[in-house]
């Protein structure tokens, strides 16, 4: 719960009533290595936030799983438009480690919000954030060859390769996991020279 609530901190002061509210109205979870936590087809209606663990969110293509991203601690997860429209979701979210996450239900928010309403700005902050990942995932596609993808995520989340399947972050970086290594060896082979 600790980090849960320094997260909402960076963005805005809590008082001990309303982090009391806080520790009261979410619920903590955990699940296992590889164990579903959401699946397509369902109706969101919860609201995640990481606090140890790695989270995958995939889609399932023609019976293929393609991996969109990966959470780490400190961020939220929502099946967004499922959530807001009340629509059957497409994404599928799996622990890739022991994951610990803290819940947020829709009448847990209403709740909330009622009485903190300055969480608020938490929910407007994750949305943002998760545009913005968004953003940057699509303009890699379209901007850039899966080599400098890998070194972009070797540069920004190193510690992925540490924690998550390769075949998994062959799936995110759009290519076969043979490719993934070829461009590996590629890599060492250019530090080396």
């Amino acid at each position: 719960m600790t980090d849960l609530i320094e997260n909402i901190k960076q963005y805005t002061s809590l008082n001990n009533d309303e982090i009391v509210v806080i520790e009261n109205a979410v619920e903590k979870r955990i699940y296992n290595k590889n164990e579903i936590i959401f699946t397509e087809g369902r109706i969101a209606n919860e609201i995640y936030f990481v606090a140890k663990g790695c989270v995958r969110l995939f889609y399932n293509v023609e019976g293929n799983d393609k991996t969109a991203f990966f959470y780490t601690e400190g961020k939220f997860i929502c099946a967004g438009e499922s959530y807001t429209f009340n629509i059957p979701a497409i994404e599928n979210y799996q622990a890739i480690e022991q994951t610990e996450i803290y819940v947020f239900t829709k009448s847990t928010n209403e709740l909330l919000l009622k009485e903190v309403p300055k969480l608020e700005i938490i929910a407007r902050i994750a949305t943002e954030n998760e545009l913005i990942t968004c953003q940057k995932i699509i303009a890699s596609f379209v901007t850039k060859s899966p080599e400098e993808r890998y070194l972009d995520l070797l540069q920004t989340q190193k510690e992925l390769f540490q924690r998550v399947p390769q075949h998994y972050i062959a799936s995110f970086l759009g290519v076969s996991p043979e490719t993934l290594s070829r461009i590996k060896a590629r890599v060492r082979n250019k530090k080396r020279s």
